[in-house]
């Protein structure tokens, strides 16, 4: 049960919330709705994720979703998981390659997401197999998405968001 209950979306200060959508109306769900909970930190936090999830940033968002899962997977945040595998497979993300992420098949992505959450940092090894595939702006754009996305999955587990209805749990059972 959330924490924190999502504000009602009729209740949503929409001038906040247009930081993260500009032109766009927003359909409900219980992440915005707890972000409308607090409009200041709504339309900083918002404005700054949408950089992330836009094609202003440089990662592709092949890239930027294989990261956000791993980081969903790693943190146990069902809903990041649930709402990221959806836009995953948008970007053209197969069903394989959503399971190699939740078993942690060693692929450059998945080596950098496990050693920035273990350790703030990246190794050597890991550092120049994503230098092969990525310049200086997308590998800054990779590491702030994955801290980004900890930390939304820190604060969606901490007030314990739930699915928003219809959403299937789409496979997050921990088995290990």
């Amino acid at each position: 049960m959330n924490r924190i209950p999502p504000l009602p979306y009729d209740e949503w200060d929409t001038e906040a919330m247009a930081s993260f959508a500009p032109g766009r109306k927003l359909l409900p769900s219980n992440a915005l709705g707890l972000f409308a909970q607090h409009p200041e930190l709504a339309t900083a936090f918002l404005g700054y994720n949408r950089y992330l999830l836009s094609r202003r940033s440089t990662l592709t968002p092949r890239t930027r979703e294989l990261a956000i899962l791993r980081v969903a997977w790693r943190r146990r945040c069902q809903y990041e998981w649930v709402q990221h595998v959806l836009i995953a497979r948008k970007a053209g993300v197969t069903d394989e390659e959503i399971d190699a992420i939740r078993a942690g098949e060693p692929t450059a992505i998945t080596r950098a997401v496990d050693e920035l959450e273990a350790d703030s940092g990246l190794s050597d090894d890991t550092y120049r197999a994503l230098a092969a595939e990525l310049d200086d702006r997308q590998l800054m754009d990779l590491v702030f998405t994955v801290g980004t996305y900890g930390l939304l999955a820190m604060v969606l587990n901490t007030f314990e968001v739930e699915l928003d209805p219809g959403l299937p749990a789409e496979n997050f059972t921990i088995t290990e």
